[in-house]
Formats: C-alpha cells, sequence, structure tokens
C-alpha cells in the first residue's frame, strides 16, 4: 500500500484513497459506487482506505452515480402558521428513520414561488411533500408526473394525497351550534384558492340546508391573525350569532376583535375554529375548534412517498388516505343571544 497524505484538515476526496491504495480515481469510485465491478482484493483494499481516512461520499457526487440524494422536500405556504408544526414534525421523524434528508421549503402563500421551488427540487431531492398546494390542479398535477409526490390537504386526480378530512366535522361543528339556539351561522372562509376552504363550504352548505339553518359566506381571507379584525367586523356587520372559521388563526384573530369591540364571547357570538393548533386551548376564551391527528397525516405521507421511490421495499402503493376529523368544545361557544 502507497504511503499514507499528509493530514490536511480537509475532508478526504476518492483522490486521497487512490493515492494511498496506488489506484486510480476512477477505480476508488467504481468499488464505492458499484463494488461488483471491481475484483474483492482491490476492493477490500480501498474500502479498507476509506475508513482508514474517514471518508464520507461527497453528497452532490453520490446522487449523480446512484440517481438519489437521500433527501426530501416538504413545501408548507406559511412555516409560522402553527398548523404546520405538527405535520412538520411528522415528516421529520419519519423521513429521519428512513435515513432522508428533510429540506424544508416556505412557499409565502405563492403560486410562483411554489412551482419555481418545484422545478428546483427536482434536481436536489428524490421526492416531495406539497402541503395545502396553491398551484391550479393543471399545475399540480403536471409537477406530479415529473417527480414523485404527495400532497397534503389537496385532491387532484393522479396525484397521491393524504387528506385531513374537516368537512366531515362541519357537520359536527352547525349541529353543535344549533343545540344552543344558534339559526344563524356565518362560514368565515379562507384563501380564495383554498380547496379546503371550498370544500367546508359545501359540506356546511348542504348541511344547513337539511337542517333549515341559515348559512352565509363571508370573505375570503388569509389564514392569518391579522384577518381576524376585518372577520369580526364582517361577521357583526352580517347580523349572525355564530361563526365557523376557516382556521384557528382568523379565530383567535376575531376574539381579539370581538373584544376590542366590547363584545362578548360567546355570550354575544359563538365562534368555532379549525385545526387546533397550540395555544387554541390558551385563548380567552379557550376556542372551539375542530380537530385531527396532524403530526400522523405528515408520517402517511411521507410513507406514500417512500412507497413511490421503493416499490420494491413493500407497504403498500396508496393513492389516497383520509385523517378524521372531530369537534372540541371549549369556551368559545355558548347559548345564542336573546333579540
Amino acid at each position: 500500500m502507497a504511503t499514507q497524505p499528509m493530514a490536511t484538515g480537509r475532508p478526504a476526496t476518492i483522490h486521497d484513497i487512490a493515492a494511498l491504495c496506488g489506484v486510480a480515481a476512477s477505480t476508488v469510485s467504481r468499488a464505492l459506487a458499484n463494488p461488483e465491478r471491481v475484483n474483492i482484493r482491490t476492493r477490500e483494499r480501498i474500502q479498507a482506505a476509506a475508513v482508514e481516512l474517514n471518508y464520507t461520499p461527497n453528497s452532490q457526487a453520490k446522487a449523480l452515480s446512484s440517481g438519489r440524494t437521500g433527501a426530501v422536500g416538504v413545501l408548507v405556504p406559511d412555516i409560522t402558521n402553527p398548523f404546520y408544526f405538527d405535520l412538520i414534525r411528522g415528516t421529520q421523524l419519519q423521513l429521519k428513520a428512513a435515513g432522508y434528508t428533510q429540506l424544508l421549503v416556505d412557499t409565502e402563500e405563492s403560486d410562483e414561488v411554489e412551482a419555481s421551488t418545484l422545478e428546483q427540487l427536482r434536481k436536489s431531492a428524490d421526492g416531495v411533500i406539497v402541503a395545502a398546494s396553491r398551484l391550479n390542479d393543471e399545475a399540480l398535477a403536471a409537477a406530479a408526473a415529473r417527480m414523485p409526490m404527495v400532497t397534503v390537504n389537496r385532491d387532484v386526480d393522479g396525484v397521491p394525497a393524504v387528506i385531513i378530512d374537516t368537512p366531515s366535522a362541519m357537520p359536527q361543528a352547525l349541529d353543535h351550534l344549533i343545540s344552543l339556539g344558534h339559526t344563524s351561522v356565518a362560514y368565515v372562509s379562507g384563501p380564495a384558492v383554498s380547496q379546503s376552504s371550498a370544500r367546508r363550504w359545501t359540506a356546511l352548505s348542504e348541511a344547513a340546508e337539511e337542517r333549515g339553518v341559515e348559512v352565509r359566506r363571508i370573505g375570503p381571507f388569509a389564514p392569518k391573525t391579522q384577518s381576524g379584525a376585518a372577520a369580526a367586523d364582517a361577521a357583526v356587520h352580517s347580523g349572525v350569532t355564530a361563526c365557523i372559521v376557516f382556521n384557528d388563526l382568523i379565530a383567535i384573530g376575531m376574539l381579539q376583535r370581538l373584544r376590542e369591540r366590547g363584545l362578548r364571547v360567546p355570550e354575544d357570538m359563538s365562534i368555532v375554529g379549525c385545526d387546533d393548533i397550540f395555544g387554541a386551548d390558551f385563548c380567552n376564551p379557550p376556542l372551539t375548534t375542530m380537530s385531527s391527528p396532524i403530526e400522523q397525516a405528515g408520517r402517511v405521507a411521507v410513507s406514500m412517498l417512500l412507497a413511490q421511490l421503493n416499490p420494491l421495499a413493500g407497504g403498500g402503493n396508496r393513492s389516497r388516505s383520509v385523517m378524521p376529523t372531530h369537534l372540541t368544545v371549549r369556551g368559545s361557544t355558548g347559548p345564542a343571544r336573546s333579540n
């Protein structure tokens, strides 16, 4: 074996291994990437030298040789929204267990940012999980045709998806309000491009028609606490006694605005949120909301993506998984005010 190169403090390369073994760098590359292509004695020398030099393969070079990066992109529209905290934790834990690195991207509620990010990730990730995509159906389906993808809370034909079934909890929320004497209810809608918001409104309006209750839609509103002030003002102006809100952030903002206006919750107006984010039970009053297993949704999304990346490893080939949702009753809902 040739003389060991002097330590320089830099990471070892295949050229260092080649010098130590007295072989060409191309032989080292073959021995590490495709061991069966190199005779056993040479391969063992090279592998021993790699261990001796504490050699770590360059991830980009490894990607070129294997076609895999060992990374998965996770796209969320707003990283500051607490709804995504548990989702991100679920994907992170499941990816780590499978030996993948998570590349987390905030797409800023922008379809343009999302589209450009997906294009970039084609080169730097093996697959992608997209939460609450802001792309239209055609653009999302086209992106899924170019790289392995699973969506969360976005249902598009041909694209594997994890759906958090909040629409099924809308009748529960409405029945809860009806039991408290509310007959005039508003749905405070989310972004105009949100498929989740549209699905919830459809479920709520159908339930209201079956029960003979008046519901109206106000909005759309950005899914942020700051939107709550305008949403509360619109709700007061509409004359309703209760609101079912697109997400907890808007609902929390509404609680703050109603308090500023001297209106009491739930005595003057009842508020139901959605997502049961961290802090929803710390509000004043604690927020009645719709709860789902968000971390589990992240884990399931990863499992579905890994089944695409490694079809021979088993694990099934689900194209759709639905997460159940239920109503959690707290202090922001109460009997309807008497006129």
